[in-house]
């Protein structure tokens, strides 16, 4: 009876020192974990003598190669029996590992009936009794490919044996099980991609291998990840139209893996490609395609369901990877609000507590006796009364801002003179700029008839007075000016309510300090501070420029900043709705353009 191969299989390396072994006592054979052979064992085991007759054979396949070890070891008809392909240089190695009693380790090919394998053997002399001569080997070993044998089949049509399809099966589930374990390991999502496409490509020996992402809302997907052998152009970035990529369709209205032929048009140019959707909750997040020009035969179901299970297991974790980048946005977000809101209530309070302060002392030394000329303390009081102003102003701007925060901010419009907001502006602010020796100039359109915008006096002018204070503390020399634009249109500016003939663009432009190109975005932004030095130096809460925007927004407009950068001034344009149109003096002063 052949002996048959215990199940609990081992490894053998070439530096193994066995003892005298025999079919009786394999089993007691250990290995010493060098890994010659792969650490789950050996899936064929067999011993011959010096000649290359079979003593014993295991064979892990035997059933699906319809191998009969019993026919093996009777070797009646040596051309059908499992034989190594290079007979001579076979026997040569067995009589050389016999004579040193040396292990060594081989991979060579053996053939049986129409196929041939290729194998990693570890061959070790079993050590004979003292003064005796070694006869006998034993052989470990693991598959590493098979196929039909050209020669044999006489050039017919290649069809996948049994043994073939078992390994490809095992070496699909592997792959699975190292992409899992890879896209396990990071959270990021560049990473995911990239890997997925490389271990398909590599294990599967792909010409090319991409991912797309895919969102439900956009026609077109974007290689963003791809594998392709050298030569081949890289399809990186490329757009591709799903309406233009019948597989791509197919495959995301059924999420079921798809195999279609290509003529020769599109983004691939090969024969076949096999197209399957990743997926979360049933719901399409990316597409993965490689080409199958090399195939022979069909894939089987089972491998089409192996693939399915990739999608899924990277469908998931571009979901987790993409959730994980969300909140570290929004937590980075958050700690920047937290840090921006901690940043303004200090100086908002150094802004309160200093014209109190002041406030406080002033009125002190007057109530104590300590100033008692009248002429001084009139202009003790004149100086609590601007400090009282200025409190008031900052208090107005929090309570403004927390209004417009909590959509409580509401505007009556109707119609206002243009003439009669810029005319109040100069009274407020020309004063302010004379005492500090600058330039102020306001200008409006040169027409015969009134401006009217549509807007609230009573914001619009909070809006100017901010723009312009804003201009005049932060220049140091030149000047700031004013000025006005009617923008006519062709047909009518639609607002919620009605439509308005046109708009008028107000510029407010100095020659200040100006702001630096990559902080002008933090302007608008609530709490937000160019710089909190600067806000403390020069004073005020920060909040001008979002209020302002607010409340034009609120009236139907736009605001604007522009800066070439520091030392270069400012402009900041805002517009508002022209609620009729006047009598135009002369038509040069008017812009005739489509509305903005």
């Amino acid at each position: 009876m052949p002996f048959v191969y215990p199940t609990r299989l081992m490894t053998i390396t070439a530096n193994t020192q066995l003892p005298n072994l025999s079919p009786q006592n394999l089993d007691s054979v250990t290995s010493n974990n060098d890994g010659v052979l792969p650490t789950s064992g050996a899936e064929l085991v067999y011993t011959q003598d010096g000649a290359g007759r079979y003593l014993t054979f295991y064979w892990q396949h035997s059933e699906l190669l319809v191998l009969n070890p019993e026919k093996i070891l009777e070797d009646l008809n040596p051309d059908e029996n499992f034989v190594p392909v290079d007979k001579v240089t076979y026997l040569e190695r067995l009589q050389r590992i016999l004579t040193s009693l040396v292990p060594e380790r081989v991979q060579c090919w053996f053939s049986y009936c129409q196929e041939l394998f290729e194998l990693e053997l570890a061959i070790t002399p079993i050590m004979p009794r003292l003064g005796h001569a070694a006869t006998t080997v034993l052989v470990m070993g693991r598959l590493l490919q098979a196929k039909v044998n050209a020669k044999e089949v006489n050039g017919a049509t290649k069809t996948p044996t049994q043994l073939e399809l078992a390994m490809r099966s095992q070496q699909h589930q592997k792959l699975v099980n190292q992409i899992t374990s890879n896209i396990r390991r990071t959270l990021d999502i560049d990473i995911i991609w990239q890997q997925t496409v490389d271990s398909l490509g590599k294990a599967l020996k792909l010409e090319r291998c991409i991912i797309c992402p895919y969102q439900p809302s956009s026609s077109k997907v974007r290689v963003i990840a791809e594998y392709h052998q050298p030569g081949q152009s890289s399809m990186i970035g490329s757009d591709i139209d799903i309406s233009s990529e019948p597989a791509f369709a197919q495959t995301l209205a059924t999420l079921e893996p798809i195999i279609m032929e290509v003529t020769g048009h599109g983004q691939f140019q090969q024969q076949k490609i096999l197209v399957v959707a990743t997926c979360y909750q049933d719901q399409a997040n990316g597409l993965i395609a490689w080409n199958l020009r090399d195939e022979c035969y069909q894939l089987t179901a089972i491998e089409l369901e192996l693939a399915k299970e990739i999608a899924d297991q990277l469908g998931t974790a571009i979901a987790h990877a993409t959730l994980y980048k969300e909140l570290e946005a929004a937590r980075q977000k958050a700690e920047e609000a937290s840090r921006l809101k901690t940043e303004f209530l200090a100086n908002v309070s150094h802004e309160i507590r200093t014209p109190l302060n002041g406030i406080i002392n002033l009125v002190q030394l007057i109530l104590d006796g300590t100033v008692t000329d009248p002429e001084e303390q009139n202009e003790f009081l004149t100086d609590a009364h601007k400090s009282s102003i200025h409190l008031l102003n900052v208090l107005n701007d929090i309570l403004d801002i927390a209004k417009i925060e909590a959509g409580k901010m509401e505007i009556v419009c109707s119609p206002v003179s243009l003439d009669e907001l810029f005319s109040d502006v100069e009274n407020f602010m020309r004063p302010q700029a004379e005492m500090k020796k600058l330039s102020f100039r306001m200008q409006q359109p040169a027409i015969s008839d009134e401006i009217i915008v549509q807007g609230n006096y009573q914001r619009l002018l909070q809006v100017m007075l901010n723009l312009v204070g804003n201009a005049i503390k932060f220049t140091h020399e030149g000047g700031v000016t004013i000025s006005a634009d009617l923008v006519l249109k062709k047909g009518k500016a639609k607002l919620p309510s009605q439509g308005f003939p046109g708009i008028v663009k107000v510029r407010v432009a100095d020659t200040g300090i100006g702001v630096s190109l990559d902080k002008q975005d933090k302007l608008f932004q609530l709490f937000s501070q160019v710089d909190g030095s600067r806000t403390r130096h020069y004073g005020g809460t920060g909040l001008g420029l979002t209020i302002s925007q607010k409340l034009v927004e609120a009236m139907g407009g736009e605001v604007h900043f522009y800066s070439l950068g520091e030392g270069l001034g400012s402009t900041v344009t805002f517009t508002i709705p022209l609620y009729q149109q006047p009598v135009v003096f002369s038509s040069s002063e008017v812009v005739q353009q489509p509305y903005l």
